[in-house]
């Protein structure tokens, strides 16, 4: 039987997702090996992607929003010269305009050299907007894209601003692309795909798709589902804790009566914070808090006890309480 908190773990646990599985089949398969309840994951990934899926486990599950916003990298196979109903290799083929591609024999039009490919990415850097799959987890009208796609529905969901920090050709062979991008987080690389696809009128869906990070987490350390059933709760020695979350942000040590204010979720006065780091945050003669950003709160031997936003008047109100 599932316990709601059998264990001091509080974190995030690594996975290297196979293809074939969903996010959400990882995270019950996870549940299951490690006796846990109360897991749930950063960033979803296709059922096709492969690569790093963060679990975030216990009391970590209050910072999925924090740890989901940084950018990602992914390693993308874009085939060309066709396109299909999901923008990826599951789906069903469409009709689509027919040019060389890559020296291949075709029917009509100008050919699709690397020169050409490398002018149609350079288009897709920056921030521009981008329009998600119609299979997709988009809501349009209270409903999931992908749901209202199943029942033959025309589906066009709202475009979103989206940005790509860099985008590279690794290889041009045949009719087969291989790219990496860093992009921010609620991209979709099967829409890039098939917007390369329309951008060189040959049509293109995607491949193939591994993640290589996401955010600060990488696959260095990344464990198989294999490996988790069988290690079991033994897996849990793998977590990275707390403490070792979301360090780019600044932080404050608080004094013992400043740490059990924050377990309480109370306004910190300045008596209650010993001292603070970060190169945004700074401390007035007074002792208030100068901060645009968020502010981790640490006990006095490290730990992460919350998330606080600075008040107009400086003081720190805890929000995100892990106590």
């Amino acid at each position: 039987m599932l316990q709601s908190d059998p264990t001091p773990h509080h974190g995030v646990l690594l996975i290297d997702k196979p293809s074939g599985l969903t996010s959400h089949d990882v995270v019950i398969r996870t549940r299951r090996a490690l006796h846990f309840k109360k897991i749930g994951h950063i960033g979803t990934l296709d059922p096709l992607a492969t690569g790093i899926l963060p679990l975030v486990i216990g009391r970590a599950t209050r910072l999925a929003t924090f740890l989901s916003i940084a950018p990602k990298i992914y390693e993308a196979s874009i085939r060309l010269g066709a396109s299909t109903d999901t923008f990826d290799r599951t789906g069903v083929f469409q009709p689509s305009t027919s040019k060389v591609i890559m020296g291949l024999e075709s029917r009509t039009g100008p050919s699709v050299d690397r020169h050409s490919v490398e002018n149609v990415l350079n288009k897709f850097t920056g921030s521009f907007s981008q329009t998600p799959p119609p299979f997709s987890a988009k809501k349009i009208e209270g409903r999931r894209a992908y749901t209202l796609a199943r029942q033959g529905r025309p589906i066009t969901p709202e475009p979103v601003n989206v940005h790509v920090e860099s985008l590279d050709l690794l290889d041009c062979t045949g009719d087969l692309l291989r790219i990496r991008l860093v992009c921010s987080p609620g991209f979709y690389v099967r829409s890039l795909a098939n917007d390369i696809g329309q951008a060189l009128g040959c049509g293109a869906y995607l491949e193939a798709l591994r993640r290589e990070r996401s955010g600060e987490f990488g696959l260095e350390t990344a464990l198989s589902i294999s490996e988790i059933q069988q290690q079991g709760v033994a897996a849990l020695t793998q977590i990275i804790p707390l403490s070792k979350l979301l360090q780019h942000l600044p932080s404050v040590t608080l004094t013992l009566r400043g740490q059990t204010r924050a377990a309480h979720g109370n306004l910190l006065l300045e008596r209650d914070i010993s001292n603070g780091t970060g190169s945004n945050l700074n401390r007035s003669t007074s002792g208030v808090v100068d901060s645009t950003t968020w502010i981790r709160l640490l006990s006095q031997d490290g730990s992460l006890i919350a998330l606080a936003r600075p008040k107009p008047t400086g003081l720190l109100h805890p929000t995100v309480v892990l106590v």
